[in-house]
Formats: structure tokens, sequence, C-alpha cells
């Protein structure tokens, strides 16, 4: 039976904040005073990046100005964010979980899956082993996690939203319509503002509802993406728990914007650029990629991942674009982002292209020869030569 554990940091860098001042002396920990991690005043205009528990009572939320918050908390006092010392932390942590399995999969700086099916014969029960890792968790590093406990991903990471901190919850696959039918669809992994708008104004308003909807009526407005959102309404997830992600065969570019980008054409602007530099970096290497995500980072530091794997590999710039705005209209809730990249996986020298009946494949052979010869003249005479893609920002850094 699997049993996946999702493992997840209390308002992780207000807490990293606190483990860091009470390490050098500090009398009292922040986590229990009107606190606040506070953005760069300058080019971030003062944003709420974490709040303490007393600062929440007081209305503070997370991505207002510390205008707002100082109105709503007088009292309250700003910390600056130091993320050199959040990813020691976060090291510390994956270091820690290390011990007791190989297999974890790291989904972002405060936050992994573990696959406890295969440890369970050497740790017994998964909720006694959680609670001791939890409490192993905060009196080896200082801070505390919640741990949610289901037999996918997608039910462990549910489970260790129910309620926090320094909790441990499950969610098994019987427990999916006790537990996670009763929610708001707003708390379904995946939904987006957006989405979530769009299913309400269908009469949609929890997760049991979304989990006995109609396929073929949700099929109308969300396309392919009904299936899934169903699937996920019940409780079902096939992703397995991947493990050093960063470690496998794949090319990346991504970029970190001065200014948040808010629009679908923004961000859209800046994956034409990346699809170009990736697409270079396939054809250079002769390799096909089968599998092609896109990540986005909000202006609250918060990472986003969404990917699909290929029915074809692909090298061709427009269809690495083209994958990649349907990828970031699919997961985009609409809140500022401040990083956009592309990650292209489980690459290839080979393809046996499989072709439908609407394809004409010496069609896609000629564009294929054509991105080479661009590639060519760019080399040669530089990238500007030749093509419309252009960054409104920073220069973009392959990553291999």
């Amino acid at each position: 039976m699997n049993l996946i554990f999702h493992i997840d940091v209390n308002n992780a860098f207000l807490s990293w904040t606190a483990t860091l001042l009470l390490k050098e002396g500090s009398k009292y920990d922040i986590r229990s005073s009107y606190a606040v991690i506070g953005g760069d005043e300058e080019r971030r205009h003062g944003i709420v990046l974490a709040k303490s528990m007393p600062a929440k009572k007081m209305g503070v939320k997370t991505g207002e100005s510390l205008y707002e918050a100082r109105k709503k908390c007088p009292a309250l006092r700003t910390y600056p964010p130091n993320y050199q010392w959040y990813q020691k932390q976060s090291q510390a942590l994956f270091r820690l979980l290390s011990k007791y399995s190989p297999d974890i999969e790291i989904a972002s700086i405060d936050e992994c899956y573990l696959d406890y099916g295969k440890v369970k014969n050497l740790y017994g029960d998964e909720l006694e082993f959680a609670y001791k890792l939890k409490e192993e968790i905060k009196k080896t590093l200082g801070f505390t996690v919640n741990i949610g406990i289901g037999n996918n991903k997608l039910c462990a990471k549910m489970a260790s939203d129910f309620s926090k901190p320094d909790k441990v919850h499950t969610l098994y696959l019987h427990e999916v319509k006790e537990k996670m039918w009763p929610l708001p669809i707003g708390d379904l992994f995946g939904i987006g503002k957006r989405t979530r708008e769009k299913l309400i104004a269908l009469h949609i308003d929890t997760i049991g509802d979304l989990a006995q909807a109609n396929p073929e009526h949700l099929t109308r407005y969300f396309k392919n993406q009904a299936i899934k959102m169903i699937e996920s309404a019940n409780g079902i997830d096939h992703s397995i728990v991947e493990v050093n992600r960063e470690e496998r065969k794949g090319i990346s570019n991504s970029t970190t914007l001065s200014k948040d980008l808010t629009s679908i054409p923004e961000i859209q602007q800046v994956l034409h650029a990346i699809s170009e530099n990736v697409g270079i970096s396939l054809r250079k290497d002769k390799k096909y990629a089968s599998v092609i995500a896109v990540q986005l980072k909000d202006k609250y530091f918060k990472s986003y991942t969404h990917q699909r794997k290929l029915k074809n590999p692909t090298n061709i710039t427009h269809e690495i674009y083209q994958i990649s705005t349907e990828l970031l209209k699919e997961m985009w809730d609409g809140k500022p982002i401040r990083l956009v990249g592309i990650r292209l996986d489980q690459l290839t020298e080979e393809v046996n292209h499989q072709v439908s009946l609407f394809e004409d494949f010496e069609v896609r052979k000629k564009e294929n020869q054509l991105e080479q010869v661009v590639d060519s003249i760019k080399e040669k005479f530089g990238v500007s030569a030749i093509g419309k893609a252009s960054l409104i920002d920073n220069k973009i850094k392959k990553k291999y």
C-alpha cells in the first residue's frame, strides 16, 4: 500500500528568522510577538512576506503593505528576509529526513514528499513515526512542521493543510469523502483563484460537489482539465515521489523580474524568450524533451510548477512555447509573478513520432530543419539577428 508523507514547515520565513535571532542571543521568540518578515522597502514597497500568529489575529495579511499592516497593529516589528539562512535551514531539514529514507521529493524550499511505504517495515506505524519525526525536527532544528499522511501525494498535501501549526493529519483514500468533500472548492490543491470563481459560478461550491460533477458538463468549460479536477476531488493522484529531481538530466531557463508581471501577455512574452533559449540548447545537443514544465514564483515567494508529459518528444521552439502557454493558463491564479521558468526533462536522442490524422510529418520535419537554420544564423551573427522574442528584464541563464 502506498503511504506518502507531506512535510511542510510552519510559517517558514518567520520561523527561520526566529531561530536565527535566538541563535544570535535574542531574549525572546518573535513567533510569539507582533512580528512580520518584510520585503525590500525600496523595490518591493514594503510587502508583508510572513506574519506571526499574534499579528495575524490583529488582521495583518501576507502580501499587504507594511503601511497597512502597521495601521492594524501599531506595535508591529518588521524583520528583513535572510534567504541565505533560509536555504541553510531548508537543507538541514532535508538532511534530517534523508536519514530515514532516500525517497524524498523536494517540492519547494519549505516542503517535501517522503515515500514512507518503502520504509514502513523499518520504522513501523506511520502515524506513530510521524509524531516522533515532528518532535525530532522541533527539538533538533528549532522549528515546527505539519505532516500530512495519505495514500498518494495529493492526499498527503491536503492533509498537511488541515489545521496548523505543529500537527499530524491523515487523509487516506477511505477518508476522502468524510474529511475532504465538505471543504470549500478553493481548498482543493491545484485549484487557483480563476478556476475557483468559474466553478462557483457553476454552483460547484465544495470539493464534494466537484467530485460528483458530470464530466461531460465540466469539459465544456475546462476542456481536458475537467477530468483531472474531478479525479483530484475524489482523492485520485497517480504521480510518484520523484527523487533527486534537480539531478535528472534536463535543461532549464528562468528569470527573476525587477517588477511583478500581472497579465497573461506579459508572462507569455517571457515564456517565448525562454522557449527560444531552451529550444536552441536542445537542438544544439541533438536532444528532444518528453516533459515540459513551467515554474512560477509569485511576489510572496511561493513557487508553483506545472508539467506535461508529451506524446511526442519535441525540440521545436513554437511547440515548447505553445505547451508552456497552456500550462501557464492552467496554473496561474492571478497573483503577481516575479520569476518565470521552463524546464525540459526526460531528454532523448531518438523520436518515434506518432502521427495523428491531423498532422503532416513532412511539415513537422521542415519546421525542425528551419529551426536549425535559424539557430546557425543566430550563432554566427548574434541572437538579435533574427526572431521576435525579447525579454523585459534580466538575462536568462541556462542550467544543465
